[in-house]
């Protein structure tokens, strides 16, 4: 599956932002759909991921409460939903197939997309 994710920008803290991470293919639902996240020279971080079916999600405690992970497998997209953003949150923000929601052994990644939350 080939991934696209979209909706970065630049918000204030205390702002949202929903990104998109579309995929190709016939099988977007066999997939468990991951979010990252790499703020300049950090580590590449979980931020949560949602089972195929979608009723399933995990989050990091870092983001808990604060973003909501959707998926609408009729338009084999996954939603990252970002409310009360905080500086912390910038970073550049990736998309991610895997075949469980546990965050090893992805199949593909989607390219990127620029979170820039200012004070």
């Amino acid at each position: 599956v080939q991934l696209q994710a979209s909706g970065g920008g630049l918000v204030q803290a205390g702002g949202s932002l929903r990104l998109s991470c579309a995929a190709s293919g016939r099988t977007f639902s066999m997939y468990a759909m991951h979010w990252f996240r790499q703020a300049p020279g950090k580590e590449r971080e979980f931020v949560g991921c949602i089972s195929g079916s979608g009723r399933n999600t995990y989050y990091a405690d870092s983001v808990k409460g604060r973003f909501t992970i959707s998926r609408d497998n009729a338009k084999n997209t996954v939603y990252l939903q970002m409310n009360s953003l905080e500086p912390e949150d910038t970073a550049v923000y990736y998309c991610a197939a895997g075949l469980t929601t546990i965050p090893k052994d992805f199949t593909s990644w989607g390219q990127g997309t620029q979170v820039t939350v200012s004070s």
